[in-house]
This record gives structure tokens, C-alpha cells and sequence, in this order.
């Protein structure tokens, strides 16, 4: 069995991941800065590029790592404050930086790197800007860095998912007109949850995978790139 590291576990896909992989027999080291939600076995600023290569060094010999760190905000670009902007690269393409950094500096034998992009980044929608943004600069890292690190054998992936039902998209999903809208524009009719994505980055993980680098799977109902048609 294969032992992982997980940023951000107290998030709605990383509790979903860990506990998905620990179904499988797995065992995971997780981290988080809400201990409320779990009891990680770190505590860890994901920003912090010393701590996180800290906390690589804590986890042990590892076959991947997971960050599942992550924020929302839906406001466009001329009402979004240079402090709320930078508060969303730092909660998604920072911490996703300092992962892969630390990876390439910890993973001695190779391994798997999953990071978290989202359907934003490849279709444009509105009042999506800084996370548009960010997760769009996910996908440049994780193209980038699977190129650097493949010949060290270290494989990085990414998935991005449409709107999914998480702590984190509540006030989207509870609200019931908001909700509607957002399940007609998936092609599939519904809305995302936290198993689907986990899934795909366990898949990711999974040694057995391991002729897949550079690849960003859109894990969205279609979001991103099929318009069907209206139903009944």
C-alpha cells in the first residue's frame, strides 16, 4: 500500500480523498489550519514554503501528495481589493507552488503531485476573475512542473472541477434559485460532490497510473466544455 500527504484535508475534497484512500488500505499523513473539522496530524500556512517543506519532512517517505487548499470568491475584477486578490492566489496558486517546490525537493523516488485547478479557469464566467486567475496559473504550474520533474519521475497532475457541494460553495448551493441555474449549465444535470472529484485524484495518486503527467482532467459534468441540450 502506498502512503500519502494531504494539504488541506479538513476541506470537503481533501476529508472525501483521505477517507477514499483510506478505504483502499492506504495510509495518509493530513494537514489543515481548522482542527474543528479534523484532527490533522500537522498543523500547517500551506503559504509558508519552509513550512510546508517541513511537514514533507514529517510525513515520511511518501508516493504522493494532494493539495487540496483552496477559497472562493465571485465578485468581478473593478469590486475585488488588492487584499481579497491576493488572499485567493495565496489560498490556491501559492500553496500549490510551495507543494510542488517541496515535492521535487522531497519525493527521492517519485511519486504523484495532484493539484486542485477548476472549470473556471478554461471557460469564462462571470464575477470570476481572481479565481479564474489563480486556478488558470494551476495548470500553467502544473504543465511547467511536470516537464521539470519528469525525469526525476515525479508525475503532476491536476483536476478541475465544476461547481462542487462543499463547506466551502454553501451559500451558492443552499440557495435554490442560485443552485437551478448552476445545474442546467452542467451537461450531466447536476452538481458536483466532494466523492466525484476525490475519485479522480485518486486515480491521479495510484501508481498504477503512472504514464500520466501534464494532464489537466476536468472533473465538471461537462461545465467546461459541453453545451447540451435544454431538458424537459
Amino acid at each position: 500500500m502506498a502512503h500519502y500527504l494531504i494539504i488541506a484535508a479538513s476541506s470537503g475534497i481533501g476529508q472525501a480523498t483521505s477517507e477514499l484512500l483510506l478505504s483502499k488500505g492506504h495510509t495518509v499523513f493530513t494537514t489543515a489550519r481548522d482542527s474543528s473539522k479534523i484532527s490533522p496530524d500537522a498543523f500547517l500556512d500551506a503559504t509558508d514554503f519552509e513550512a510546508v517543506d517541513k511537514v514533507f519532512s514529517q510525513a515520511g517517505e511518501l508516493d504522493g501528495v494532494v493539495n487540496c487548499s483552496g477559497s472562493l470568491l465571485l465578485k468581478s475584477a473593478h469590486l475585488t481589493s488588492k487584499q481579497q486578490y491576493q488572499s485567493v492566489i495565496d489560498a490556491s496558486l501559492t500553496t500549490a507552488f510551495a507543494t510542488v517546490r517541496s515535492a521535487g525537493k522531497h519525493l527521492h523516488k517519485g511519486g504523484s503531485v495532484v493539484l486542485i485547478s477548476s472549470a473556471a479557469a478554461m471557460t469564462g464566467f462571470a464575477n470570476h476573475e481572481a479565481i479564474a486567475a489563480a486556478k488558470a496559473g494551476i495548470i500553467g504550474l502544473t504543465l511547467s512542473a511536470a516537464a521539470t520533474y519528469a525525469s526525476s519521475n515525479i508525475r503532476v497532475n491536476a483536476v478541475a472541477p465544476g461547481l462542487t457541494e462543499t463547506p466551502l460553495t454553501s451559500a451558492l448551493t443552499s440557495n435554490e434559485i442560485t443552485r437551478k441555474f448552476s445545474e442546467s449549465m452542467h451537461a450531466l444535470g447536476r452538481l458536483g460532490k466532494a466523492e466525484d472529484v476525490a475519485r479522480a485524484i485518486v486515480f491521479l495518486l495510484d501508481p498504477e497510473n503512472d504514464w500520466i503527467t501534464g494532464q489537466v482532467l476536468a472533473v465538471d459534468g461537462g461545465l467546461s466544455r459541453v453545451r447540451p441540450k435544454m431538458r424537459s
